[in-house]
């Protein structure tokens, strides 16, 4: 389909953004993983001995092919079954039953799904495609990770008005700020990245009853344990019909907190560059205003935000329902869990946005330092501590009476420090420091994080 014909912007105007999740979160990725998880229960369990079926190395890759070769007009062909049967995992039993005849492999036909619900196989399908995916989501996070790394250590001297409430306070540095947003990110990642999802594999309502009337001697607890472990991801011992999605709910809000830290890393830079503390980089055929030939716009960094407001709404409608299901299962989830693509890709487009905003960027040197050295009243908290270590009655009170509300100059600081009954030494530690130079142990804390 021509993408200008395209409902969703993840599949038409940002698809060069998203296209590399396809192969993990698309319709056809689903239904290809449903079929190799088919195809790899049922070899386990002839390998298990659990199935009286035994096979040659021949029959064995030719099994193994239908999934490792799943292509696109398999899956087409597993759609076409669904028309019919109205059931999409059963669509690709009948899909690997076609398969068999054509591979003289008629035996193994009744052993196909053997001890299956669908729900054994859509959890552990969409637990692969997503632990998968996010390879993928984690390659473009961590690129964005690495530039805001090389930010900090690019700026961590270079001074920089701080803004608490809006208003001028205590002087940082660029670097360090931007060290922030690192520090943060790679906190939250390395808890994502050590996340194992849980599935189940237990049948119908999570108790193998027909396993045990069909094979009564086999420990399926232990079989199952091993063929989900096997997987590397994690075995749910106790369930319903369903996995109870409690983990993926933890991974999705994961998600959410790295979006809003992304979030909030575009928020500030949209506000500095509004300051002036930031200069984007000219394009020379960009147009910044249909009508305003001067602007210069931080469309990266809105964009970013936007994408992720949905990518985060999404996250909440998800979260907020996957872990409730009527009785022994209701059909909700599988409706909700068709939009993760929607999540990571809305998520993913707001990263390569971020990264974009973040390369345009020219730091403005000249404006950081005229608007510190025009704002001498960031120096008054210095002042007073140094007073009160003195133990001057009412520090605080005399600086306050001195500036609140109020820009004071260099000389407007000078003229209180020399009056000030403390040590030399003291005095000459004030008289010395200017905004630029309060920067406390902002350089070491970029250095040391």
């Amino acid at each position: 389909m021509n993408e200008l014909l395209s409902l969703s912007p993840i599949d038409g105007r940002y698809l060069e953004k998203t296209k590399e999740l396809i192969d993990y979160f698309s319709e056809y990725a689903l239904i290809k993983y449903r079929v190799t998880i088919e195809i790899k229960w049922l070899l386990y369990l002839i390998d298990k001995q659990v199935i009286d079926e035994k096979i040659n190395d021949e029959e064995r890759n030719d099994i193994q092919s239908i999934s490792n070769k799943f292509n696109l007009e398999d899956a087409k062909t597993v759609k076409q079954i669904e028309k019919v049967t109205k059931h999409d995992v059963k669509s690709c039993e009948y899909f690997i039953q076609v398969k068999f005849q054509e591979l003289k492999l008629e035996r193994l036909i009744p052993f196909i799904h053997i001890t299956l619900t669908s729900e054994d196989v859509n959890n552990t399908s969409y637990n692969l495609m997503i632990k998968d995916g996010l390879v993928k989501y984690l390659d473009h996070l961590n690129t964005l990770i690495d530039i805001i790394e090389d930010l900090a250590d690019d700026y961590k001297k270079s001074p920089m008005m701080a803004h608490t409430h809006g208003q001028n306070a205590s002087p940082t540095t660029v670097g360090k700020e931007f060290k922030v947003f690192s520090y943060r990110l790679k906190s939250i990642t390395n808890l994502l990245t050590n996340l194992k999802l849980r599935s189940k594999f237990s049948g119908s309502v999570g108790n193998f009853n027909a396993h045990i009337i069909a094979y009564p001697e086999v420990d399926w607890i232990k079989i199952t344990k091993d063929f989900i472990e096997e997987q590397n991801l994690e075995y749910n011992p106790v369930t319903t019909q369903i996995e109870s999605h409690d983990i993926l709910c933890i991974l999705l809000s994961y998600i959410k907190v790295i979006n809003n830290i992304i979030k909030d890393l575009n928020s500030d830079m949209w506000l500095y560059i509004s300051r002036g503390y930031f200069k984007e980089k000219k394009q020379d055929l960009e147009v910044g205003s249909s009508v305003m030939p001067h602007k210069v716009n931080p469309i990266n960094h809105e964009n970013s935000m936007a994408n992720i407001e949905i990518s985060n709404s999404l996250i909440d409608a998800l979260v907020n329902n996957l872990s409730i299901s009527r009785m022994q299962r209701d059909l909700s989830d599988s409706s909700k869990l068709r939009n993760l693509g929607v999540i990571f890709s809305h998520s993913l487009i707001s990263i390569k946005e971020t990264i974009i905003g973040l390369n345009k960027l020219e730091i403005n040197e000249e404006e950081l330092k005229n608007e510190l050295d025009n704002h001498y009243e960031v120096l008054t908290e210095a002042i007073q501590t140094v007073l009160r270590k003195n133990k001057v009655p009412k520090a605080y009170e005399q600086l306050k009476e001195l500036s609140r509300g109020k820009e004071l100059t260099k000389e407007d600081i000078h003229k209180f420090v020399d009056k000030l009954n403390i040590p030399d030494n003291d005095k000459k530690i004030l008289l010395d420091l200017t905004p630029s130079k309060y920067l406390g142990l902002s350089t070491t804390i970029v250095d040391k994080n």
